[in-house]
């Protein structure tokens, strides 16, 4: 199991590499005897006991089982004190303990409320989405998705979203609700996290997971299709592989829905490009550590995420996708990496309800898995995009404005020095968080 504990060392490049290459680190998650979903480590309630580092493994499907896979972009803290935790800490004088390796009794992450208020989105998310779609592609079928599904949003006091009441659907890349993928537990843990951050950005837009019966480019690629065939306006993606020649077949293949907001997580390797976030008709979404702060008139900062030279956000120069029209940074020929960001960070990450193959119960989780589906959320409270955009080109007509948190710190590796906006944060566009995060949804409107 690879480990991680923050804070952060400085960074160096890093790569996702398909299976069948050799990979930095082992991503494997040990699922058996998990323990109990209690808060064994917790301090008593009014404690004030000094807050341990956060650890976290990548989750399983973050190392592909089969040649050609792609790996999704998700980690699981496993210990320590999160961001969350820390907050409330600081409000309450207690000091509640992930317990490792086990499910929380309740939420250790950023939830709902924290992330509306972070990207100015309280009032869109209590008046807007009704109506529209947000689609979830990932591999092979979580049983308990939408059993899970339920039990986040009950507990945050969200409105039921379920197959009954036509919120939710459930299909395969074929558009089938019965024929299904065979059972994955890793990706099941990346479906719960999709979709609670769908829900968390969007609590009244319907859902629709599309479950594709491999994590091949194919058959990811087909049920992203599947998901526009039905309707499905926004759609998100949290996964992705090395680049290669293949890639702007991919593109014309798969990506290119004219009218469609599509978001695909930038990786968590660190400073490199990965596909398909390196498609120039898609959203790259990079990410952040965020924080709560009372020193701000926004109540929150962001950071580039970085952990070290094998974790952080991606970013870089795509070698293969040719750079599209509103991209207008000189240091990439070709298609540049990201688009705009939002929290990814595992030590400030955001809860998650889990119960197929792990403990039933709260996990808190990072990786720019988090902040695609984030994203894809605040497209559809910004409304339908238009029928010949490409919703990727609207952040940037709003860059330098209020609509859009510009993130100025922090590096997720090295990169030329003269080009270093690709891997290190500055005022306006750089590579790790693109033009910045949301500041509400007007940066996200045609």
């Amino acid at each position: 199991m690879r480990t991680t504990t923050s804070p952060n060392p400085s960074a160096a490049p890093g790569r996702w590499r398909r299976a069948g290459a050799s990979l930095l680190g082992t991503a494997a998650l040990v699922l058996a005897g998990l323990g109990t979903a209690a808060h064994a480590n917790a301090a008593p309630t009014g404690s004030t006991a000094t807050p341990s580092k956060v650890t976290w493994s990548a989750t399983p499907c973050a190392t592909p089982k089969h040649h050609g896979e792609l790996a999704c972009d998700s980690f699981r803290v496993t210990g320590g004190t999160t961001a969350f935790q820390k907050a409330q800490a600081r409000r309450t004088g207690d000091t509640a303990q992930v317990t490792p390796k086990a499910a929380a009794a309740s939420p250790t992450g950023y939830g709902p409320s924290d992330l509306q208020d972070a990207y100015g989105l309280t009032d869109a998310a209590a008046d807007n989405g009704s109506g529209e779609t947000i689609a979830i592609v990932d591999a092979y079928d979580d049983p308990n998705a939408e059993a899970d599904l339920a039990k986040y949003r009950s507990y945050y006091g969200l409105s039921a979203c379920t197959t009954a009441n036509g919120c939710f659907k459930k299909v395969s890349q074929t558009g089938s609700t019965t024929s299904l993928p065979s059972a994955d537990s890793g990706w099941a843990e990346e479906e719960s996290l999709d979709l609670d951050m769908a829900s968390a950005a969007c609590p009244n837009c319907n859902i629709l997971l599309v479950e594709a019966k491999s994590a091949t480019m194919a058959n990811l690629g087909t049920a992203v299709n599947r998901a526009v065939t039905l309707g499905a306006k926004y759609v998100s993606n949290s996964y992705g592989g090395s680049e290669s020649s293949s890639d702007t077949s991919y593109d014309s293949s798969y990506f290119n829905h004219a009218g469609v907001a599509i978001t695909v997580s930038a990786g968590d390797e660190g400073y490199g490009a990965e596909y398909p976030a390196a498609s120039k008709y898609v959203t790259s979404v990079g990410g952040t550590a965020l924080s709560s702060s009372s020193s701000t008139t926004r109540g929150w900062t962001e950071k580039v995420w970085n952990t070290s030279s094998t974790e952080g956000t991606g970013s870089g120069c795509s070698s293969y996708d040719a750079k599209p029209s509103w991209q207008t940074d000189t240091g990439c020929s070709k298609r540049t990496i990201s688009d705009v960001s939002a929290v990814a960070d595992p030590a400030t990450g955001v809860s998650v309800y889990d119960s197929y193959g792990v403990t039933a119960g709260w996990y808190t989780f990072g990786g720019t898995s988090a902040s695609a589906p984030i994203i894809a959320a605040v497209y559809a409270l910004a409304g339908t995009p238009g029928s010949s955009d490409y919703p990727a080109s609207y952040p940037y007509a709003y860059l330098g404005t209020s609509s859009l948190n510009d993130v100025t710190s922090g590096s997720n590796g090295t990169c030329s020095s003269s080009a270093s906006y690709l891997c290190t944060a500055k005022s306006g566009y750089d590579g790790p968080t693109g033009v910045g995060t949301p500041e509400g949804i007007d940066a996200f409107t045609g």
